[in-house]
């Protein structure tokens, strides 16, 4: 993993009481890391998600979180099925 992915990781994925149930977020967006994702699953390609949401997202953003996810895998798809279910 290079030190830019690392940085990223840091300083984009954050995880906050009480925003977002908690779950992780990009920056302060509050746009959760699962939806991100599930939005890339469901055919949405990664320069498309910078647009996708209400809140523009870098391709630096975009890049953190499905590393996030690659990372972090069975967290993000338990709240993808928690959000799904809900």
């Amino acid at each position: 993993m290079s030190s830019r992915i690392s940085h990223a990781e840091k300083s984009w994925i954050q995880k906050t009481p009480n925003v977002c149930g908690g779950d992780a977020c990009i920056r302060d967006t509050r746009i959760p890391v699962w939806s991100v994702v599930r939005a890339h699953q469901l055919g949405a390609k990664a320069d498309e998600l910078r647009t996708y949401f209400v809140t523009p997202l870098t391709a630096a953003d975009v890049e953190a979180a499905l590393t996030y996810y690659a990372d972090n895998t069975d967290e993000i798809e338990t709240e993808i099925r928690q959000n799904e279910e809900a």
